[in-house]
């Protein structure tokens, strides 16, 4: 019979996705209400937690919300339930409904916000407008019995070990002799306690990023044969890959603006843009960042791009952007959105891969502030 997942196995599913460490410094990450160590039989990712939001999660009876934007983001020097906000927070402690909040760091991850908005516009050769983060390479080396050698190398390629560009499960190995002596209170795979053994075996040598060492070296123990388990780690010299906000690429074909914008108005599902740039100039090199963007202008910029797509665009931004030469489109902060089934379908692969019968929801509220008229 299946079970529904508990929430804090969700969570470091969901972060293998999306590391914490990917945040910009001092943004408001992670479990903000309420407590992981529960089951969850529905999961429902939003963008915000407004209080429609939480009405919506309460009738629906969820158990735990997957936010972008974090309901509490400076510090609280009271919490008066006669208030929106302070409502807002009674009603999820009082239906115990925990909020955990992904925000920079979801927005730097692969696959993340800026790609899902990449893709939605259509772009190619895509690259990081701003970087941010700089996960270095390590090298796992690890000792095998050579009959288990190939579940230890399956077990680690699966968890992310050996992924060299194009190429997945690399990893360089060596054949020699092992040697121990099984000492008291040792239960031993192989040999007996206090007799010297001699064990054909494989070193396995192999390349990972540092921000899924954890992962790593869980499904490296759990598929070795040994209660004590022999590796090292090592620190490589060659660089790591870099992450960051926003994203550059091309598109397939150069267009005007005004045919830009439309693109961008179906591809975000908005009835409306604002716009710095001539209508009939052409457009090829695009840089899109989620969000406020304003102070990334330089970026795209520097990068060439002949149009930037960011929201909440300032005045004067918009004005040096001109003078620069730089086309801009401001769809809005909402756009966004676009994360919410991107990350729904996440979350889905890992019930599903594990039999949960968790269910995982998207919020149907439309927390857009703006209407166009």
């Amino acid at each position: 019979m299946m079970k529904p997942a508990n929430g804090q196995t969700i969570i470091q599913s969901f972060e293998q996705f999306s590391p914490k460490s990917y945040a910009v410094e001092g943004d408001k990450i992670g479990l903000q209400i309420g407590t992981l160590n529960k089951k969850v039989s529905k999961v429902m990712v939003a963008l915000d937690v407004l209080e429609p939001v939480v009405d919506e999660a309460v009738e629906k009876e969820v158990d735990l919300i997957i936010a972008h934007h974090p309901i509490i983001f400076k510090p609280l020097k009271a919490l008066r339930t006669d208030s929106a906000y302070g409502r807002t927070i009674e009603k999820l402690i009082k239906h115990d409904i925990t909020v955990y909040a992904a925000h920079t760091n979801l927005d730097v991850t692969p696959g993340g916000v800026n790609d899902m908005m990449a893709e939605a516009i259509g772009l190619q050769d895509v690259d990081v407008l701003v970087e941010t983060v700089n996960d270095p390479l390590k090298k796992l080396v690890v000792f095998v019995p050579e009959d288990q050698a190939g579940e230890v190398r399956e077990a680690i390629g699966e968890a992310g070990a050996g992924h060299i560009g194009n190429y997945s499960h690399c990893s360089f190995n060596s054949k020699g002799m092992g040697a121990f002596k099984p000492g008291d209170g040792a239960d031993p795979f192989i040999g007996a306690q206090g007799e010297m053994e001699y064990v054909d075996e494989v070193k396995i040598e192999s390349v990972f990023h540092e921000s899924i060492e954890k992962k790593v070296l869980n499904a490296m123990k759990k598929a070795h044969p040994y209660e004590e388990v022999a590796y090292d780690l090592y620190e490589m010299a060659s660089p790591g890959k870099v992450h960051g906000l926003g994203r550059i690429g091309y598109l397939d074909q150069a267009l005007s603006l005004d045919d830009f914008v439309q693109r961008i108005k179906k591809a975000f599902d908005v009835k409306g843009v604002r716009v710095v740039g001539e209508g009939d100039r052409q457009v090829k090199k695009v840089a899109v960042l989620g969000g406020d963007g304003n102070k990334y202008t330089s970026a795209a910029l520097f990068k060439g791009a002949d149009v930037y797509v960011t929201g909440d665009l300032y005045y004067h931004v918009a004005h040096d952007a001109m003078m620069e030469g730089l086309a801009m489109v401001d769809p809005g902060h909402n756009v966004e959105k676009i994360m919410k089934e991107g990350v729904r379908r996440k979350i889905k692969e890992f019930v599903d891969k594990n039999n949960y019968s968790t269910e995982v929801l998207v919020s149907t509220v439309h927390t857009d502030p703006f209407r166009f008229m």
